[in-house]
């Protein structure tokens, strides 16, 4: 070693005195900082092979969006696109990177009206707003664009980011949406007559026997009125012709026409109220059946419970089905009488299947007035509802009878009809045993 490359005095006399602890502790430091390299190595790879799949996640999600999607800086110049808008516009990606954004607008009109929109809206974005880009073909074609500030992790402003939808895409939609409800509203109209008219066929056999007896009246005292006529004209045609006085008492006597006289008023009475009654019948089977969706008038929602009860009773055709009813003589609420008719049928029709099993079937029905509203509770002596059934009650098609004996339409149509009054419907298990429905609706004013 020649003496250029030794080292100098001090230097050279340092290391010699450096033991072999000191080295190896020089050496497990080195250790230890390549170690570490390599756990920022491994942490740097994974961070980047994280990014790359979020990248790739959005690049995947920008390709499947069907809106067209510009992002660009804050002097306006377009960073990136999305394969909607390729297409929309018929210009490949490289084309429109680095462009201008107002590029894009059919028109001088369109560029002046988005830099005036962009311009005042650009700190807290725009929504909904209708202009016209430039199409594949050259046109000018109506979009729907949203734009959104992009700001950094400094919260500084950096650019924007513009969405938007051809309108007649959106129109299309709107339309198919409108077309799908009107479907939607016929289907329910049909559904809420189906059932109206089920209920109704449910009556034929109590209105048929309710019908007979004042039609079995008013035709037995016609046929007694007939013979009363006939005895009338008998006696009548022996005055005219101007007979004897001895013989007018002697047909009077046997005519029996004093008697006759006296039945009469009683006849013509008795058939003018089965005359009535049958009209009376009638009429509410009519104000049942009408389709009075829009008909709201004040109504004795008394008398509608009776009328629901009374028909559904007869409809049953069987006289241990008891129903005590403890109602006010006049509850005025406001609405369609046939409408909540046909609610308190289908409560009362439920209670009547739910307690055919029970030795003495029997339904309750109170009423309690409370402010500005009145409560309907119906409590039947039944079973019951399977706990795991009340919070389906009242859903479309829902039913716990046997196959063929319910839609599970009447409880959802109820509801329905209910809420559209301004009142509520409710389910639960009677603490005592039985199920129990409560219909509260709001009173009508004055």
């Amino acid at each position: 070693m020649t003496s250029k490359h030794l080292p100098p005095p001090i230097l050279a006399e340092g290391l010699q005195s450096l033991g072999e602890e000191a080295w190896i502790e020089v050496i497990q430091k080195m250790d230890e900082v390549y170690n570490d390299l390599l756990q920022y190595e491994v942490a740097l790879e994974e961070k980047n092979a994280a990014l790359e799949e979020s990248q790739q996640f959005v690049f995947s999600v920008l390709g499947s969006m069907s809106d067209i999607l510009v992002v660009c800086d804050r002097d306006g110049r377009i960073e990136t696109v999305n394969q909607a808008l390729v297409a929309f516009s018929g210009k490949p990606e490289r084309e429109l990177i680095g462009t201008p954004l107002f590029d894009l607008f059919a028109d001088a009109a369109a560029r002046k009206s988005a830099e005036h929109l962009f311009d005042s809206h650009v700190l807290k974005g725009l929504s909904d707003c209708e202009l016209a880009l430039r199409g594949d073909d050259g046109g000018a074609v109506p979009v729907s664009l949203n734009c959104t500030p992009r700001i950094n992790h400094q919260g500084m402003r950096v650019g924007m980011v513009i969405t938007g939808r051809p309108l007649g895409e959106l129109r299309r939609a709107y339309q198919d949406l409108r077309e799908t409800h009107e479907d939607l509203k016929r289907t329910q109209q049909q559904l809420l007559h189906s059932e109206k008219m089920a209920s109704l066929g449910r009556l034929v056999a109590g209105v048929a026997h309710e019908l007979n007896n004042p039609i079995s009246f008013v035709l037995g005292n016609t046929h007694a009125l007939q013979r009363y006529a006939q005895r009338l004209q008998t006696y009548l045609g022996a005055i005219h012709a101007r007979e004897p006085r001895e013989h007018l008492d002697i047909l009077r006597r046997d005519l029996r026409i004093d008697r006759l006289l006296e039945d009469l008023p009683q006849l013509i009475e008795g058939t003018v109220e089965g005359a009535e009654r049958t009209r009376d019948i009638v009429d509410s089977l009519k104000r049942f059946s009408a389709i009075d969706r829009d008909e709201i008038q004040p109504f004795n929602l008394t008398q509608v419970i009776e009328r629901a009860v009374h028909w559904v009773a007869k409809a049953a055709a069987a006289d241990r089905f008891k129903v005590d009813m403890r109602l006010p003589e006049g509850i005025t609420v406001l609405g369609s009488s046939g409408q909540m008719q046909q609610v308190l049928m289908n409560l009362v029709q439920n209670a009547c299947d739910a307690t055919v099993d029970v030795a003495q079937p029997r339904l309750e029905i109170r009423a309690r007035q409370a402010g500005d509203t009145v409560e309907i509770s119906l409590r039947d002596n039944g079973p019951g509802i399977d706990p795991s059934s009340l919070a389906h009650v009242f859903e479309p098609f829902f039913t716990t009878k046997d196959i063929g004996k319910g839609t599970g339409l009447g409880l959802a149509i109820s509801y329905g009809i209910v809420e559209r009054h301004g009142g509520t419907l409710t389910v639960a298990n009677h603490p005592d045993g039985g199920a129990l429905f409560t219909l509260t609706l709001p009173l009508a004013h004055p």
